[in-house]
């Protein structure tokens, strides 16, 4: 409960926190938030770190009016290698693991996350690896779920890298351009919390449904077969 509580906290006043990081770290922030997008992306098990309003909260710093020595295009690319290799990985984990990792009464690896992802895969085929971008949960379920399909990895790194430029731009530049418009600085939390709504809408929908229309585990696993 106190981890959540620390992450909770991390996540509401993420500007501060960042300001902290680089302030006591400052290049060494490049390799901070590379490995933070990297797990979050390339880990199975690291669906709850911080994605959109990291990203957000970086690109609003460093156009901040307090100078941060840190430089928002070798960010912007750094960040975008990270989430590249991160679902990369993760696809490589999932074609060696396989589905049985998710159980039904694990707290982190749950077995709905992966009938969620498996639907939102199912809906949109190979297209499901660049929205996962911007959907918590499902961006770091969808490459593992990828993976134990057998995706083809040329169709798959086609959808990773699309996916990594365009989230990892929108955000981080997002936040550079929007971050220090007065009413938006001024209710900065109010806009994280905004961000964070609207991204585990999906997320928070495909739960509701997979409890209306549960599906029989034994047919998901088996059937490894997914649209690509």
């Amino acid at each position: 409960m106190e981890l959540l509580q620390q992450l909770l906290d991390f996540i509401l006043h993420i500007d501060v926190h960042l300001a902290e990081i680089v302030n006591e770290y400052r290049t060494w922030t490049y390799l901070i938030l590379f490995l933070i997008i990297f797990a979050e992306t390339g880990f199975v098990v690291t669906p709850f770190l911080p994605g959109d309003s990291l990203l957000f909260a970086m690109g609003a710093l460093i156009a901040g009016e307090h100078e941060t020595g840190l430089n928002i295009w070798v960010m912007l690319v750094i960040l975008i290698v990270a989430a590249i290799l991160g679902n990369t990985v993760n696809y490589k984990l999932g074609s060696v693991l396989g589905a049985g990792v998710f159980k039904e009464k694990n707290k982190i690896l749950k077995l709905k996350y992966y009938h969620q992802s498996h639907e939102f895969f199912e809906k949109h085929g190979g297209k499901a690896i660049m929205l996962s971008r911007f959907l918590p949960i499902f961006r770091t379920i969808a490459p593992f779920v990828a993976g134990i399909a057998k995706m083809p990895f040329g169709r798959f790194t086609y959808y990773n890298i699309i996916g990594g430029v365009t989230w990892i731009f929108a955000l981080l530049i997002g936040g550079y351009l929007l971050g220090q418009i007065p009413v938006i600085k001024n209710n900065f939390e109010l806009v994280i919390i905004f961000i964070a709504v609207v991204t585990f809408v999906p997320a928070i929908w495909a739960a509701v449904r997979s409890r209306l229309q549960p599906k029989k585990v034994e047919e998901i696993i088996e059937n490894g077969d997914t649209k690509a």
